[in-house]
C-alpha cells in the first residue's frame, strides 16, 4: 500500500483541512493517509485549544488513517526543526509528503529549498543578520541577492513548504513532495465560508460563536462542549514559573541567544503581565513566535538541549482498519509505542510534565494533572 504522510496541528480540524484530505485522496487513490500531528501544544508557542484526543479523532473521522503525535520538542521547534523531525519520523514508511501551500508549486518549492542550502546563500544570510534584520527579513533579502524570488517566503503554509523540501533534501529522504494549493488566508480574522482560517475557527470557538458551520460534519460531535485551552487562562502559572527560574535556567532556553535569555529574565523580575514582560522583549530582530516559544518551553522546563535532542518515539493517537495495517507495517521502527505504555527514556518525562500542566490552560477551571496517563487510543471501525 503506497502510503501518505501530513504533518499538521488541526488547530482544530476545519473544512479547508478535509479539503486536503478529501484531494489527497482523488490524487493517490487507495493510499493510506498518515497525519503526524501536534500534541497538546503548537508551534505558535502556544497550547492548543482542544486537547489532541479530540483532534486526532476528528482527523480519523474526516479521512485520515493514522494520527502520531508529533513529539513536544518538534512541536515547539522552529520552523524548520519542526519540519526536519517531522519528516524524519514519516520518511520511514511515507513515500509521499502532502502539505498545503498557497503556490502549490512543487518545483518552485523545491527550487527555494535547494537555493538555501548553499553555501553562498548561507554566507549572504549571515551578512543580512550583521544588519540587524530578523531572520525572516534576512532570508529575504538574501534569497533576492542569489536571483531566486523570495514571493514564496512570505505565506506562512509556503514557509513550512520549503523547510519540508529542505527536509527531504538534507535528510535523502525517499518522498515525494505533494503540495496542494491552500485557498484562503492563513491569519484572516474573519471565517471564509469555504476556506477558513483556524485563526477565525479558534476566535469563534472562543466567543462562543457559530464556528460548527467551518468544521466538517463528521467533525463537529468531537468539539462539541469541549474544554477550551488558552495561554491567556495559564498566565498566572506561566509567571510563576518565571519570577522563580534561576539565572542558569533562563540561560538553558532554547532560543536565547545573543543575550536574549538575560532580556528574558530581567523582563519576568520587573513587569507585571506576560503580555508587557513579552512586548519589553521584543525588538525588531526577533520574532513574537519566537519569544512565544521560549516561555512556553521555560514554563514546561525545556531547555535548548532537549529541543536539539531528536524524540526517540511517537505516541499513537488515533486510527482505523488501514491505519492498524500501517502501524503494522511501521512497528519495526520502534518509534510507535501505545499511549500510556512505560518508556524507558529521559523523554518520557518531559511529555509527562508536559501532559500534567496542559490542564492549567483551561478557560473553564483547571484539568486534573493525570489526563495523560488516563489517555488511551481512539480507534474508529470503518
Amino acid at each position: 500500500m503506497k502510503i501518505a504522510g501530513i504533518i499538521c496541528e488541526y488547530n482544530p480540524l476545519h473544512l479547508g483541512h478535509k479539503k486536503q484530505l478529501d484531494t489527497l485522496r482523488k490524487l493517490e487513490p487507495g493510499c493510506g493517509i498518515v497525519c503526524m500531528m501536534s500534541g497538546n501544544y503548537v508551534q505558535r508557542g502556544k497550547p492548543a485549544l482542544l486537547d489532541k484526543s479530540l483532534r486526532a479523532k476528528a482527523a480519523i473521522l474526516c479521512g485520515a488513517d493514522l494520527v502520531l503525535e508529533l513529539p513536544l520538542t518538534a512541536a515547539l521547534s522552529s520552523a524548520e526543526g519542526f519540519a526536519a523531525e517531522g519528516v524524519r519520523l514519516l520518511s520511514g514508511f511515507c513515500q509521499t509528503l502532502c502539505f498545503g501551500s498557497e503556490t502549490g508549486d512543487a518545483s518552485a518549492l523545491m527550487t527555494t529549498a535547494q537555493t538555501l542550502l548553499t553555501g553562498d546563500f548561507s554566507a549572504s544570510l549571515s551578512e543580512e543578520l550583521s544588519k540587524g534584520l530578523s531572520f525572516p527579513a534576512a532570508r529575504q533579502a538574501a534569497l533576492e541577492k542569489a536571483g531566486v524570488g523570495g514571493s514564496l517566503l512570505r505565506n506562512p503554509n509556503d514557509i513550512l513548504a520549503v523547510e519540508y523540501c529542505k527536509a527531504i533534501l538534507t535528510q535523502n529522504a525517499p518522498m515525494t513532495p505533494l503540495p496542494i494549493l491552500r485557498q484562503g488566508g492563513y491569519h484572516d480574522l474573519h471565517a471564509d465560508p469555504e476556506n477558513p482560517s483556524a485563526t477565525a475557527v479558534r476566535e469563534l470557538m472562543l466567543q462562543n460563536g457559530s464556528w460548527r458551520d467551518y468544521i466538517p460534519a463528521e467533525a463537529r460531535a468531537c468539539f462539541q462542549d469541549a474544554p477550551l485551552h488558552t495561554l491567556k487562562a495559564g498566565e498566572r502559572a506561566i509567571l510563576s514559573r518565571l519570577r522563580t527560574m534561576t539565572d542558569a535556567e533562563f540561560e538553558a532556553l532554547p532560543y536565547g541567544s545573543e543575550g536574549l535569555w538575560r532580556k528574558l529574565m530581567h523582563a519576568a523580575r520587573e513587569e507585571a503581565a506576560l503580555e508587557q514582560l513579552l512586548t519589553a522583549v521584543k525588538s525588531k530582530r526577533y520574532t513574537r513566535s519566537r519569544l512565544d516559544r521560549m516561555v512556553l518551553c521555560a514554563f514546561l522546563g525545556l531547555t535548548a538541549a532537549d529541543l536539539s535532542a531528536p524524540a526517540p518515539y511517537a505516541r499513537v493517537l488515533a486510527l482505523n482498519d488501514t491505519g492498524r495495517q500501517i502501524l503494522k507495517q511501521a512497528r519495526a521502527t520502534g518509534l510507535f509505542p501505545n499511549t500510556g505504555e512505560a518508556v524507558d527514556h529521559p523523554y518520557q518525562a518531559i511529555e509527562n510534565r508536559a501532559g500534567a500542566l496542559y490542564g492549567l490552560f483551561r478557560t473553564d477551571s483547571p484539568g486534573p494533572p493525570d489526563e495523560e496517563s488516563r489517555r488511551r487510543v481512539c480507534y474508529c471501525h470503518h
